[in-house]
């Protein structure tokens, strides 16, 4: 059955739902990385993305 452009806008009508307390951040807020672990990430993701994909069968 086809919608007709009445039912379209009654559906779009309806506030959004709000999201997920879960989605939200409590208590202290993350540490930065420090200059060394910054690093170390570049070096494993630039070896990751060299290393060859391999597929688990």
């Amino acid at each position: 059955m086809s919608s007709t452009q009445r039912e379209v806008d009654r559906a779009l009508a309806y506030p959004e739902p709000p999201a997920s307390p879960l989605w939200r951040r409590h208590g202290a807020k993350a540490r930065p990385l420090t200059d060394a672990q910054k690093k170390r990430n570049r070096e494993l993701l630039n070896l990751a993305q060299r290393k060859p994909h391999t597929t688990a069968t």
